[in-house]
């Protein structure tokens, strides 16, 4: 199962790789079907593309070039050119296909149109007003890049529900384990 706490399908994407600065960061795409399921939930495309191990591989180039641009917006630098020439070839390739069937919408494509569809949400993020408002998450460990859209853009996490919930409760738990030695003393 796929988390997407991050605000943009891009993003939602990078956080494939979760806590990737540890010494051995936890891959959500470990297989092609990994990666059919993320198009699935994300609700980019209906049905799983049945994705190829190159199809994988080339997702896998796709996601860090997001994080690399990513990266680079947070640190206030230019875009890396690598990844750019990555991220447009993408953006620059048949998107998934919108369907309508009767009075609902069909999304239909491979995993390479799926990538196309990421590749041009990255492409909107970073050329546009909301790579201004990119964080990544205050929790220690958790390196999950967002789109701070909060009023005053004062969000410290990628999710309340997951990594805020973590540091209130350890907040929480070391107050009171400080507690009583503080009321003793």
């Amino acid at each position: 199962m796929h988390a997407f706490p991050c605000g943009t399908l891009a993003l939602d994407f990078v956080g494939t790789l979760r806590a990737r600065r540890d010494p051995e960061p936890r891959e959500m795409l470990a297989d092609g079907p990994a990666l059919d399921a993320w198009f699935v939930e994300a609700g980019v495309i209906g049905e799983a593309p049945a994705a190829s191990r190159t199809e994988l591989e080339r997702a896998i180039e796709l996601r860090e070039a997001i994080y690399d641009c990513a990266l680079a917006r947070l640190q206030g630098h230019g875009l890396p050119s690598v990844a750019v020439g990555v991220l447009n070839r993408w953006a620059g390739s048949a998107p998934v296909r919108l369907m309508l069937d009767d009075a609902s919408t069909r999304r239909e494509g491979s995993a390479a149109n799926g990538l196309a569809t990421v590749a041009r949400n990255a492409v909107e993020l970073f050329g546009g007003d909301d790579a201004a408002l990119l964080r990544e998450c205050g929790r220690p460990g958790c390196t999950q890049v967002y789109v701070d859209r909060s009023r005053g853009g004062r969000r410290e996490w990628c999710s309340m529900r997951t990594c805020g919930n973590r540091v209130k409760a350890a907040q929480f738990r070391a107050r009171h384990r400080d507690a009583p030695a503080s009321a003793s003393a």
